[in-house]
């Protein structure tokens, strides 16, 4: 069996290599979305007497808010003495995630490329190939599942703790009752949303590439040809009596 590398883009033109080049593009946008977020929050401080105070926060990947400090030195705002104060929650660990998985797609989408388009004729010929792409597709299919649902789940904790409602529970001041605290400027999420519908868009793509991986190996073609040898029997025609 010749074993060397022989270009063909042939598989391109067909879904198995098709969808895996989608995949490459939407780990992209998965891992680029979120990886690379910074945004801030800018929080508007109505004193009693008329005057205003703006404290900010920026924030960015992986999202280690209890590390990002709102106050950044103690202070009097309000006519209020206020310690350091840093938001609050960590939502690192599903980002990070989140991130990690897309990465891996990403590599492994350039690697079975190569392996599509130069050594087709030996994925084929082997059954070794066919079955370990379907098992490693197959899995990511569920790790796409599991790290979407825990960013949607950060991300929500995220925006929950960069809010109004957040930012009055943390910061002490903002329960004294002269005084009183708003966002007025959120973070522009919009990218991060982006990132979860890519999460989730990922696991339908993978998810699909499976069954189309899983027609490549000696399994479904057993049963495929068991099957036709099924139908075959049952069109001939058993001989009259005489």
């Amino acid at each position: 069996m010749i074993t060397g590398f022989r270009l063909n883009l042939a598989p391109l033109k067909e879904p198995l290599g098709f969808i895996k080049f989608i995949e490459w593009l939407t780990a992209i946008f998965a891992f680029g979305s979120c990886g690379g977020y910074s945004g801030r929050t800018i929080v508007s401080l109505f004193c009693s007497e008329g005057r205003n105070e703006t404290l900010n926060a920026t924030f960015s990947y992986p999202f280690r808010l209890n590390l990002v400090a709102l106050v950044e030195s103690n202070t009097t705002l309000c006519n209020h003495s206020v310690p350091v104060t840093h938001l609050v929650g960590d939502s690192a660990s599903s980002a990070q995630f989140f991130v990690g998985v897309a990465i891996i797609c990403f590599l492994y989408s350039i690697v079975a490329l190569l392996v599509y388009l130069g050594y087709m004729h030996v994925y084929k010929d082997s059954d070794f190939g066919p079955m370990f792409d379907f098992g490693l597709t197959a899995a990511i299919a569920f790790l796409w599942l599991v790290c979407s649902s825990a960013w949607a789940k950060g991300l929500q904790n995220v925006k929950d703790a960069t809010g109004t409602a957040g930012i009055t529970s943390t910061l002490a001041l903002c329960k004294e009752s002269d005084v009183s605290c708003e966002v007025t400027d959120f973070a522009n999420m919009r990218a991060l949303n982006v990132s979860v519908v890519f999460g989730y868009l990922n696991l339908i793509v993978w998810a699909g590439n499976a069954w189309i991986v899983y027609k490549e190996t000696r399994c479904h073609s057993q049963k495929y040809t068991a099957r036709q040898g099924a139908g075959a029997g049952r069109g001939q025609q058993v001989p009259a009596a005489i």
